[in-house]
C-alpha cells in the first residue's frame, strides 16, 4: 500500500518547530501537519515553509481550530492563505462545538449552511476542508459524519478518521468502513480511554483499521505514549512496520 507517513505538530506543543522537524528527519517521516494554535498561527506560515524546506519535510495539511458554525466564515480565508503558503491544499477543521444529538433542527440547519458555504469557498480556492471525527462536534458518530458528507456533497469537503479511545475496536472499524471513501488523512495513535500506549502494541488492530481504507492516504502520528520527543523514532518505526 502507498502511504505518506508523517506527524501532527500538536503532539509536541512544548517543542519548537525546528526541534520537531529535526526529530522527524531522524525518524524518517516525510510530511507534517502544523497546528495553528501553537506552532503555526497564520502569520507564521511563510517562516515555517522555509524551515520545513531546510529539513526536507513537506506540509501535507494545516491543522486549524476553525469551528464551522461557531467561527465566523469570513475568517476562513486567512487559514486557506496560510495553508497555501505552507504548500498544503488540505485544512483540518472542526464541525460545530457539540455532539450531533445535541443540535436542534434549527441549529443543525445553520451548521449545515455554514458547511456548504465553506465548501464553496474551498472549491473556489482549490483546497479541501476536512472534518475531525471527534466528540463534542457534529461528526461524533459515524451516522452523523456520513449525513454531513452527503448533505454538503462536495469534493472539497471531506473527513479525517481516527479511532475513538472510548469505543470498541469493532465500533471503530464500523465507523472507518462507513466513511472510508470520504476520508483524506488518518490520525494514528494507541489510546484506550485515558491511557496512552506504544503503537507497537497495536500493530494488528491498526492493520485492520487501515484495511478499511486502502492505500493512498496520509497517516499522521498524533500523541506519543509518554509525550516525549525522543519516543518519536520508535513510534515511526512501528508505523512503518504496520504499513509494510
Amino acid at each position: 500500500m502507498n502511504y505518506n507517513l508523517g506527524l501532527c505538530s500538536v503532539s509536541f506543543r512544548k517543542h519548537t518547530p525546528e526541534e520537531i522537524l529535526r526529530a522527524m528527519k531522524d525518524a524518517g517521516l516525510s510530511v507534517i501537519e502544523w497546528g495553528s494554535d501553537v506552532h503555526c498561527p497564520p502569520e507564521k506560515a511563510e517562516e515555517l515553509a522555509k524551515l520545513q524546506k531546510q529539513y526536507g519535510i513537506a506540509c501535507c495539511s494545516y491543522g486549524t481550530y476553525f469551528r464551522l458554525g461557531v467561527t465566523p466564515i469570513c475568517g476562513l480565508g486567512q487559514y486557506i492563505k496560510a495553508a497555501k503558503a505552507l504548500g498544503a491544499d488540505v485544512l483540518r477543521l472542526w464541525c460545530g462545538n457539540k455532539n450531533s444529538e445535541d443540535y436542534t433542527e434549527s441549529e443543525k440547519k445553520a451548521l449545515f449552511s455554514a458547511c456548504k458555504a465553506s465548501a464553496e469557498i474551498a472549491e473556489e480556492e482549490g483546497v479541501t476542508l476536512c472534518m475531525e471525527c471527534h466528540n463534542n462536534t457534529y461528526t461524533n458518530t459515524k451516522e452523523s459524519a456520513l449525513e454531513l458528507m452527503q448533505a454538503v456533497n462536495s469534493p472539497a469537503f471531506r473527513m479525517y478518521w481516527q479511532p475513538s479511545q472510548f469505543r470498541s475496536e469493532e465500533e471503530n472499524i464500523e465507523y472507518a468502513n462507513l466513511i472510508a471513501k470520504h476520508t483524506v488523512n488518518i490520525h494514528v495513535f494507541n489510546w484506550k480511554e485515558k491511557e496512552t500506549y506504544p503503537l507497537s502494541e497495536a500493530k494488528d488492530i491498526w492493520r485492520a483499521y487501515l484495511s478499511c481504507f486502502g492505500g493512498g492516504r496520509t497517516l499522521l502520528l498524533e500523541f506519543m505514549p509518554d509525550g516525549k520527543l525522543e519516543t518519536l523514532k520508535a513510534e515511526a518505526a512501528a508505523l512503518k512496520e504496520i504499513v509494510t
